[in-house]
């Protein structure tokens, strides 16, 4: 059966936001370890994207083929072929069609989407989708594992990813990368 990985993007006070911190808009012309770790050694095994309508509007216009330049880094090209060419799930109730190619709209409840997904065949599924959605997920324990992506920022404003659970989620940490400009990957799994 496919996994399914939530990939959380979070300040340290638990914010789904892109802050500004020392060395966070460093050009790069290579991929750095973190990026390396979370995304390019995931390519092979990852087929399918699953965004909310926000996410996907904004991968879309920022990491498509179509959005890429001439001199934009030869990582960045490889990141956009990727999801150019991975089955994209924007989950929406206001979209009635999108633009990107290999894309889809599906609605309704976050679980049975995931259950018809998993039983589709294919590589394993990437939850991309923003707060809400990994908030749903990790409520309702539907992923299999977790990557956060923590900035070294208390930004105070923004989407949050936590909220009030009727039960306790216990996951079990299976890495941690330290980033150059002080982020930190944990990888946790689900504990079932």
């Amino acid at each position: 059966m496919r996994k399914i990985t939530a990939n959380v993007y979070m300040t340290l006070d638990g914010r789904g936001a892109f802050p500004k911190y020392p060395g966070w808009d460093r050009p790069m012309r290579t991929a750095n370890a973190l990026f390396r770790h979370m995304w390019i050694a995931r390519y092979d095994d990852v087929s399918t994207v699953v965004m909310g309508r926000r996410s996907f509007l904004g991968h879309h216009r920022v990491w498509s083929g179509k959005a890429r330049q001439p001199g934009d880094p030869p990582y960045q090209f490889a990141y956009s072929h990727f999801l150019d060419r991975v089955d994209k799930v924007c989950l929406s109730r206001r979209l009635s069609t999108v633009a990107w190619e290999n894309s889809r709209i599906l609605k309704g409840d976050l679980a049975q989407v995931l259950g018809i997904l998993r039983l589709e065949k294919g590589g394993n599924i990437l939850l991309e989708g923003g707060p809400r959605i990994v908030q749903e997920a990790l409520r309702r324990r539907l992923a299999d594992d977790y990557w956060f992506f923590v900035m070294p920022v208390v930004y105070g404003r923004g989407p949050r990813y936590w909220s009030a659970m009727k039960a306790q989620n216990t996951l079990k940490l299976l890495e941690v990368k330290h980033g150059e400009d002080g982020e930190i990957l944990l990888h946790y799994e689900t504990v079932r």
